[in-house]
This record gives C-alpha cells, sequence and structure tokens, in this order.
C-alpha cells in the first residue's frame, strides 16, 4: 500500500516523499481515509504508531480543498494536546507535513507570553495547536473564534484526564460548535475516555493501532531488582556496562531529576533535565541538545513521556517506576518507534512491588527480573504474575559462613 493509494493530493505526496515516508503505518492507512471522508474517529494508538500523519495529512488536504477563507481570529481546525513538548512536535508536523501549502498554523500553551499568540490569530489560522488552559484563556479574552471550525482532534485524550484537564475541556466543548468533525486518538481507553467519546463523536470509525494497552513488541524489556540507595550507583554501573549511547531516563520527582544530574557531572558526564520547574525555552533547549547529541542522557519527569519526538532513541530507563501504570506504556513508547528495536530498562526496589504489579497486570505480561552481579538487594522484590499475584516469594540473600568476621569490603562487594 502507497500513502497515494489513500487518496492524498500531489503536494502532500510530493512532502512526504522528500521526508523519506514510503509505506503507510497501519494508523495512517485506516484513519486518513476515514478523515478524508469526514467521518468521526476514535483511535488507539501508541506514541510511534504515526497516529499524528494520520490526522494532519487527511486534515491540511481537508482545509486545502474545502473552503472559506479563514476570517480574522477564527479557526478552522483545533488540536487539543496535554502538554506545551506535544503542542510543540504536533505543530512542527503540521508545519513540515503542509510546507507547500497555503495555509497558516500556530500553536498556543501556557508558561509564555500569550500576546504573540494573540496576534498570531488576528489574521485567523487554519490549524491551531493548543493546550486547553491557554485556549480558554485566548477564548475568554475574545481572540478565538469557533463559528468557522470544522474540525476537533483530541490528542492524547487520556493524557489529559490524567493531568486534570476534565473541566477545561468541558469548558472548550461548550464552545465549540456542535456541526463538527472530531478525531479522538488515546493510548488507553479508560471508562472515562469511553464516557468522553459517547458525547462527542457521531457513528466513529473506531480504530486500534496496536493491542490494547501493550507495549511495543520490539522493545526488550527487563527489570533490575535493586535497593532504593543504590540506585544512581547501578544506573552508572550499567550505563558503562553496556556501553549506552543516547538514554532517556524517567524519574518520579523534579528534585529527584536534578539529584541525578548532578550526580552523573560529578562523574563528567554530560546530562540534561525536562521538568515542569524548568522554563518552557530550557526545556526545548534541552530537548535540543540531546537530540543533536550533545548530551547523550536526558533526565525527566513523566511531563516528558509524551511529546518527545526522537529519531532511533535506543534506550529509556525508568529511574523510578510511574505512580500510574499507564505511563509505563507511554515512557516505554518512546523507544522501539516506527519499527525500530530498543531496550527499556526498569530499576525496581522493593518498595515499588505495588507499582510494579500494576504495570504487569496492565501490559499482561511479566517483566523479567536480571539480578546485577553485586547489586542484589537486601529487600527482594517479589515476583508476580501477569494479574499482579506473588507467584515466588523473594528469596534471602545468602549470608557467609562465619558472617561475624566478614569485613564491611567483601560485605560491598557481595551486594
Amino acid at each position: 500500500m502507497s500513502f497515494a493509494s489513500l487518496g492524498l493530493i500531489d503536494p502532500l505526496l510530493r512532502t512526504l516523499e522528500t521526508l523519506d515516508y514510503k509505506t503507510p503505518t497501519p494508523v495512517q492507512a485506516q484513519a486518513i481515509p476515514a478523515v478524508l471522508a469526514g467521518r468521526d474517529v476514535m483511535a488507539a494508538a501508541q506514541t510511534g504508531t504515526g497516529k499524528t500523519a494520520g490526522f494532519a495529512l487527511p486534515l491540511l488536504q481537508r482545509l486545502t480543498m474545502e473552503g472559506p477563507q479563514v476570517g480574522s481570529n477564527c479557526v478552522r481546525a483545533l488540536v487539543l494536546v496535554p502538554t506545551r513538548e506535544l503542542a510543540e512536535q504536533v505543530h512542527e508536523s503540521f508545519r513540515a507535513y503542509g510546507a507547500s501549502l497555503p495555509l497558516r498554523t500556530m500553536v498556543a500553551y501556557g508558561g509564555v507570553s500569550i500576546n504573540p499568540q494573540m496576534m498570531k490569530l488576528r489574521k485567523g489560522v487554519d490549524v491551531m495547536v493548543a493546550t486547553p488552559g491557554r485556549l480558554l484563556d485566548l477564548h475568554g479574552q475574545n481572540a478565538v473564534k469557533f463559528h468557522q471550525l470544522i474540525t476537533l482532534v483530541l490528542d492524547e485524550a487520556d493524557r489529559m484526564l490524567d493531568l486534570g484537564f476534565s473541566r477545561e475541556l468541558d469548558a472548550v466543548f461548550m464552545a465549540l460548535p456542535k456541526k463538527r468533525q472530531t478525531l479522538l486518538f488515546s493510548a488507553t481507553f479508560s471508562d472515562a475516555i469511553r464516557a468522553m467519546a459517547a458525547k462527542l463523536l457521531s457513528d466513529p470509525l473506531s480504530l486500534e493501532a496496536s493491542p490494547r494497552n501493550t507495549t511495543v513488541k520490539k522493545i526488550r524489556q527487563w527489570a533490575v531488582p535493586v535497593d532504593k540507595k543504590r540506585k544512581p550507583e547501578l544506573f552508572l554501573h550499567l550505563l558503562k556496562k553496556n556501553r549506552w549511547g543516547q538514554v532517556l531516563v524517567f524519574v518520579k520527582t523534579r528534585h529527584g531529576v536534578e539529584e541525578l544530574v548532578t550526580q552523573l557531572a560529578a562523574r563528567g558526564i554530560a546530562a540534561d533535565s525536562i521538568h515542569g520547574d524548568k522554563p518552557q525555552p530550557a526545556r526545548l533547549r534541552a530537548l535540543e541538545r540531546f537530540k543533536a547529541g550533545e548530551v547523550k542522557i536526558l533526565v525527566a519527569t513523566d511531563v516528558a513521556a509524551r511529546g518527545l519526538d526522537i529519531d532511533d532513541l535506543p534506550h529509556v530507563v525508568n529511574f523510578d517506576l510511574p505512580i500510574v501504570a499507564e505511563d509505563y506504556i507511554h515512557r516505554t513508547g518512546r523507544t522501539g518507534r516506527a519499527g525500530a528495536s530498543g531496550e527499556a530498562v526498569s530499576l525496581v526496589c522493593a518498595d515499588e512491588v505495588r507499582q510494579l504489579a500494576a504495570i504487569e497486570t496492565l501490559t499482561r505480561q511479566t517483566l523479567e527480573r536480571i539480578e546485577e552481579p553485586g547489586f542484589a538487594p537486601d529487600h527482594r522484590v517479589p515476583v508476580t504474575n501477569a494479574s499482579g499475584e506473588v507467584v515466588r516469594k523473594p528469596k534471602k540473600p545468602k549470608k557467609p559462613k562465619d558472617a561475624k568476621v566478614v569485613s564491611e569490603d567483601v560485605r560491598f562487594r557481595q551486594g
């Protein structure tokens, strides 16, 4: 199957050729014809499945082929996303795919001045990518109007609910015209997402680009049991032993992110960070440095789990397991993209056994435990099955016969 067979116009096909897009992914093959036909779409699509092109390409074509010309302060297609990073990524995709088309696009999110965004809207825009809070700010100041809107896209809808945008989304939906096309993309389909879809979508085409609540098959995943206090030491050991190049590391807290970056710097290892306390320009610079190879390690909180567009990322390390099990899918989805292989390693301490069980229950697979010599934990991590039940209690580390005379040095080497 080719992109031409999906009914895309020549300018888009030429752009895809320059971008070296040869064969549509499954979600693109199903979504593009449906969006072109004006149908509502509800798609279960993980990061890395090509979902952005699945809605951006047909939307750009519809906006090009259909009138009227966009009016002052008006928007014809609105894409709602949960984070600044994802907003930038999706907007850049629209710009790249629509480079040869006479369309205006913009991105809007909080944390930066609202005035340039208001100025951009004065001429009207064909495509607006926005976070819910900033969109409502603009609407409250009469800077954006929706009477010309033909399509609403909810990208990573589950994440928007996870981040507490439920009220903002309801306010946005109230302001939009009822007669419109609606496209909903979500990595997971919770009861709340299904309830939202039932209200917003009309006779939608339902797509599932990958098995429900699963990680990408080509990602090798395993867990390394370790005591919590030895996680930094273990990470440095694995980094050196495996000769990892580019690594995206997820840490639970903002303080933990900066602490790990400081520890890496003390050992001469260049790393950068992304988290909520960092200003948006600094976050974008950190991402660009990582993508350019200027730093090999990017340490992030879950604010970056979705919305980072990094080609050929080979390694993801869960320094801390996520509190919400679904975030494990989004974290690991940063590697193994578009058919490539990748590795996802989780450093797991005994305190995280509940999170581990929740992840294994959600993904319906048991992560292989591989102990690293010299790092066997004193507080063991039990083995659970895919239902989260303990199937093997942890074994206590073997003690030497004459424990009283064992030196601290020997005890350290034994882990």
